[in-house]
C-alpha cells in the first residue's frame, strides 16, 4: 500500500469553502503552534523516540510505528523492493506470537491494522480501544524486536510480491511511473518505484540472507519513531513503552546513498500502452530536498497550487473552459533527498499532447517573469494550513497526519517551522524559485499513449 500524500498532495480544498471548516478545538494545555493537540516526546535509553498525543476522543487509541526507511534505502544493485517486502513480512509473527496468534489477538480486540511504504518510510498503524494498550505495545515491540521467518515463508512472500507487481504492471500510471523515474534519475535509489525493479523482484526468492541483513540494518530503535495518539495517560504509557522496548538493541549501520549528479539537459521517455487509456503527460523538474526552513522549497510548493491547481487560470482554461484536459495537477515532492517538482496532465486526445505541453511551458514562463497575485497567495497559504487541520478529524487521521513530518524530520516540532516558512514566502520568492528550477535542462518529460484511444 502506498503512503498517503500529506505535505505533497496535489489536491487542495477550494479556498471558497474555508469558512465552513470545523477546526479541532484546543485543550487547555495544548501548545500554541499549528498542531492543536497536547503532545509529549519521550526518548527511551536505547534511542527509540516515542511521540505521545492526547486527544479528547474517549476510549480510542491509534498506534503507529514509523520506520524511517523506504525504497530510498535500497542502495545495493540487485536488491530493490525490500522496504515494501517488509511491509508484508512484518505480519509473519515471532517465536512468541505466531502470525495466526497475532491476527487472532487483533480480531478479538477489534483492532483495525494496516501498513504502507513510500520512498522514505514504512509505517505500521492500528486503532483499538485503550484497554488493550499494553497488549498492543507488547505485541508490537515483540514483532519489531523478534521478527522470525524461515526461508520457505520468505520465498512464499517473495512470490506473492511478484504477483502484486504483475497486477500493478497492467496499470498505465504504474507503467509510466516506472519508466519515468528510471529516465529522470541516474544513480539515486529514487530511480525505481517503491515496488522495485522487476528483475530484482524476480530474483527476490533467492535473497533470503539479504532480507535478514536489511531488517537488521533498519528495524532498530534509532531508526524508528512510535506514535501513540488518543485517550492516553502520559506517565503510564511511557512506563509501558519502556517496559516492552527496553531490550531492543541500537544498531550501528549508516547508509551511504549515492548523490544524484546535476542534470544538464532535457530527458524524454514514452510508453505505448497496450490497453485503453487516456494519454498522459508528466513533466518532472529536479527540485531540492524537503527542509522545514527552506523557503525555496516552500515557494515551489505554493507555485504548484497557484500556477497549476484548481484555482489557477491554467486549470480553468484547459480543464473547465476548453475541456481539452481531463485532469491537471502539480507539486514539489517532499523527500529527504532532492527529488522532483511534478506536473501531471491527462489530455483527452493524444493529438493535443504537444499543445498542452506548450501551454504548460508558457504558464511556467509567465510565472517566472511575473509575481503571483498577493491576494491569491495569502488565500493559498491559509488554505494549506486549514487543509492540514481538516485532516485531524479522527484518532487514526490525526496519527497518520504526523507520519510524513516524522519521517522527514524525526519529530513533530518542525510543523511550526514549516508553516512559518510558508507564511514568509512572498510573490517574488515564487517567481525566483520557478525561474531557477522549472527550466528545460532540469526537466524530464514522459508521455503515454494508447492505440485504443486517439
Amino acid at each position: 500500500m502506498r503512503a498517503p500524500a500529506l505535505l505533497t498532495g496535489f489536491a487542495v480544498v477550494a479556498v471558497a469553502v474555508l469558512g465552513t471548516v470545523a477546526i479541532p478545538a484546543r485543550s487547555a494545555a495544548a501548545p500554541a503552534g499549528v498542531f492543536p493537540y497536547e503532545h509529549r516526546t519521550e526518548v527511551l535509553p536505547n534511542g527509540l523516540k516515542c511521540i505521545l498525543v492526547k486527544l479528547d476522543n474517549p476510549d480510542l487509541v491509534a498506534y503507529v510505528t514509523v520506520v524511517r526507511a523506504g525504497s530510498r534505502d535500497e542502495i545495493e544493485p540487485g536488491h530493490t523492493g525490500f522496504a515494501h517486502f517488509f511491509e508484508h513480512m512484518m505480519f509473519r509473527g515471532t517465536e512468541q506470537v505466531s502470525a495466526e496468534e497475532y491476527n487472532r489477538i487483533h480480531i478479538e480486540m477489534g483492532a483495525d491494522d494496516n501498513a504502507f511504504t513510500s520512498e522514505d518510510v514504512t509505517a505500521y498503524h492500528l486503532v483499538f480501544s485503550k484497554e488493550h494498550l499494553e497488549t498492543v505495545i507488547a505485541t508490537e515491540a515483540d514483532r519489531f524486536m523478534n521478527l522470525s521467518y524461515g526461508e520457505p515463508a520468505f520465498r512464499t512472500e517473495a512470490l506473492a510480491i511478484l504477483g502484486e507487481y504483475n497486477k500493478s504492471a497492467n496499470d498505465p500510471d504504474f507503467q509510466l511511473e516506472e519508466k519515468f523515474l528510471e529516465t529522470a534519475f541516474d544513480v539515486h535509489p529514487y530511480e525505481h518505484t517503491v515496488m522495485g525493479f522487476l528483475k530484482d523482484i524476480e530474483d527476490m526468492p533467492n535473497q533470503y540472507a539479504y532480507s535478514l541483513q536489511f531488517h537488521d540494518r533498519f528495524y532498530r530503535p534509532g531508526n524508528c519513531v512510535v506514535l501513540v495518539v488518543g485517550d492516553i495517560d502520559y506517565e503510564a504509557t511511557r512506563a509501558l513503552l519502556e517496559k516492552h522496548y527496553r531490550d531492543w538493541q541500537p544498531g550501528a549501520y549508516r547508509a551511504e546513498r549515492p548523490v544524484e549528479p546535476e542534470q544538464r539537459g532535457e530527458r524524454t521517455c514514452h510508453v505505448a500502452y497496450a490497453g485503453a487509456s487516456l494519454p498522459m503527460l508528466w513533466m518532472g523538474y529536479k527540485a531540492p530536498a524537503y527542509a522545514p526552513d527552506n523557503r525555496e522549497f516552500a515557494a515551489l510548493r505554493l507555485a504548484g497550487e497557484l500556477v497549476f491547481g484548481e484555482t489557477s487560470p491554467l486549470y480553468r482554461e484547459l480543464v473547465l473552459e476548453q475541456q481539452t484536459v481531463e485532469s491537471l495537477g502539480a507539486g514539489v515532492r517532499a523527500h529527504r533527498d532532492p527529488n522532483l517538482f511534478m506536473i501531471q496532465a491527462q489530455p483527452k486526445r493524444a493529438a493535443d499532447l504537444a499543445a498542452v505541453q506548450a501551454r504548460i511551458e508558457q504558464a511556467i514562463a509567465e510565472a517566472a517573469a511575473t509575481p503571483v497575485d498577493a491576494t491569491r497567495l495569502a488565500a493559498m497559504k491559509s488554505n494549506l494550513r486549514y487543509s492540514f487541520l481538516m485532516r485531524l478529524n479522527s484518532t487514526r487521521a490525526t496519527a497518520l497526519s504526523l507520519v510524513e513530518i516524522v519521517q522527514l524530520t524525526g519529530g513533530v516540532e518542525a510543523l511550526d517551522t514549516w508553516y512559518a516558512t510558508l507564511d514568509a514566502v512572498g510573490p517574488d520568492d515564487i517567481r525566483a524559485a520557478v525561474a531557477r528550477h522549472l527550466v528545460p535542462e532540469r526537466r524530464t518529460v514522459g508521455t503515454l499513449t494508447s492505440a485504443e484511444v486517439n
